[in-house]
């Protein structure tokens, strides 16, 4: 039992640029990319691989059709944006009206942290840079989910499991989970319904987005339970389960335990080890009732008529996972997320201020309280909802999540030296090794890559050579490290793997 599984996370950012509130946000988020690019000698001709990609093939048998499906389905698509491959092994490019920083593979929730939290950095830079480009102005990122005008763009999480695992199975167990887990992983947000027309505080950003529970949609009829079936992987072995219920997090606290609870509750499903349902009557409404209710106290109605809040439901995912860690062993790690786990719990059930420190939505309101009391505001007013949106600021000097962590009044997990490191080195024990040394060491040479392959342009070939990565634990550092060193050009690496 471990909360070891390959794993990693996708983030869109919100983006203004100061001066120009109609200013094309595609445009703007190009100039972040590209920035960040040409700065760091990226601008070479790798591009993304779309071939292997299959965004309409859905885990319940089917391929939704292209003549029906919403063209923000269509991820297979190079549209021509900026979309770069780091040498840290993770993508950025635009989606959409936003810039997004795609995680490498790593294979445990701390390193989600650390190299989620380089992603912010190479934003961050990112911006700067643009700023820099003759006539433009500043460009501002928040790592946040709304606008406050009724539209919400996404912080994905990405867990390989095994294919055999019965996709009911994972629907009955993971809802009630994902439905409550933002009590510890919400992002916290001035305003509730989706238009923020209600004039309160909630404890989720994305909450009142969703309207389904199931289905294969991602920015419309936004479901519980996404059933993209794309595995980056081999299929015959691994699904990959794409979590598009989450909010972005600045908490390092969050991001661990958003990723490290959700790992041990998959490896229980994996192994049939829940056997009582805990299905909610309404999902779709608890998840919103959830996160209108700070207080923690709301009690949501079970399919067998029982009635139990968040917090209560949360309690039974952990003392399943202590039962299930007591059967078959543990390491440090997944030890760590369960005490802090069952911390957290039991401190938002006294109260949830105790939490101030560890999670975004706690940290936020308790910023807001203080203005509220401070200069008199009811819910409606503007200042609350720019405290809101400071929270998320990435700018070190502006965001408020950031004077929480420079004054310490916010935990970390890790240091800046860690951040720094990952923001440039890949993951050692994924195939995202392999793929980040290929671009660090002969990017001239490489025509494209994806999560499942790296194609090379070689000198004395007719065609472009690929090399698939279809095992996510193969092409570590342990695995090809003596390859790079013995190989001065991208065709003696070539050589030395394929034997041609």
């Amino acid at each position: 039992m471990t909360v070891r599984r390959v794993q990693g996370s996708e983030v869109e950012y919100g983006i203004a640029v100061q001066g120009q509130p109609h200013a094309n946000p595609m445009v703007a988020s190009t100039h972040v990319v590209n920035s960040y690019a040409a700065a760091h000698g990226l601008t070479r001709r790798a591009r993304w691989d779309f071939e292997e990609e299959s965004p309409l093939r859905d885990a319940r048998g089917f391929d939704l059709s292209r003549d029906v499906a919403d063209p923000s389905q269509l991820t297979d698509e190079d549209m021509g944006l900026a979309n770069i491959i780091l040498t840290n092994g993770a993508r950025l490019y635009v989606d959409h009206a936003h810039p997004e920083y795609s995680s490498p593979e790593v294979t445990n929730p701390l390193d989600v942290v650390r190299w989620e939290k380089a992603g912010e950095n190479v934003m961050r830079l990112g911006a700067e840079l643009a700023a820099q480009i003759p006539g433009s102005q500043p460009i501002v990122l928040y790592k946040n989910n709304v606008d406050n005008k009724g539209a919400s763009y996404g912080s994905h999480e990405n867990y390989l499991m095994r294919r055999d695992v019965p996709f009911d199975k994972i629907v009955e167990h993971l809802t009630p989970f994902f439905v409550t887990r933002q009590v510890f992983t919400g992002a916290g947000r001035v305003g509730q319904e989706q238009d923020g027309s209600v004039h309160a505080f909630q404890i989720s950003q994305r909450a009142d987005y969703f309207e389904v529970g199931v289905g294969l949609e991602t920015t419309l009829k936004r479901p519980i339970i996404n059933t993209r079936d794309e595995p980056h992987a081999d299929p015959k072995k691994y699904r990959r389960l794409h979590v598009i219920i989450g909010d972005a997090n600045c908490s390092e606290t969050a991001i661990y335990l958003k990723h490290g609870t959700t790992s041990l509750v998959l490896a229980m499903i994996e192994a049939g080890f829940i056997t009582r349902s805990m299905a909610l009557a309404a999902p779709v409404t608890a998840v919103h009732d959830i996160s209108h209710d700070p207080s923690l106290t709301h009690k949501v109605v079970l399919a067998d008529g029982r009635t139990a809040t968040a917090l209560e439901l949360q309690g039974e995912y952990l003392e399943l996972a202590k039962a299930f860690v007591a059967r078959e062993g543990s390491d440090e790690q997944t030890d760590d997320v369960i005490r802090r786990w069952e911390s957290v719990l039991e401190r938002l059930g006294r109260d949830p201020m105790e939490c101030v420190r560890e999670l975004d939505w706690v940290a936020k309101l308790a910023l807001l309280e203080r203005y509220r009391e401070r200069d008199n505001l009811d819910w409606d007013h503007a200042k609350l909802h720019l405290v809101d949106l400071q929270y998320h600021d990435i700018r070190l000097h502006k965001g408020l999540y950031h004077q929480l962590v420079r004054t310490g009044r916010m935990d970390r997990l890790l240091t800046e030296d860690q951040i720094a490191a990952a923001v440039v080195e890949p993951p050692h024990d994924t195939r995202a090794y392999f793929r980040g040394m290929c671009l660090a060491r002969f990017s001239q040479d490489i025509a494209a890559a994806s999560w499942d392959s790296v194609i090379f342009d070689l000198p004395g070939h007719d065609s472009l050579q690929r090399i698939p990565t279809m095992e996510p634990l193969r092409g570590t550092e342990e695995h090809v490290r003596a390859l790079f060193e013995s190989s001065s050009t991208a065709a003696e690496l070539f050589s030395a793997i394929t034997g041609r």
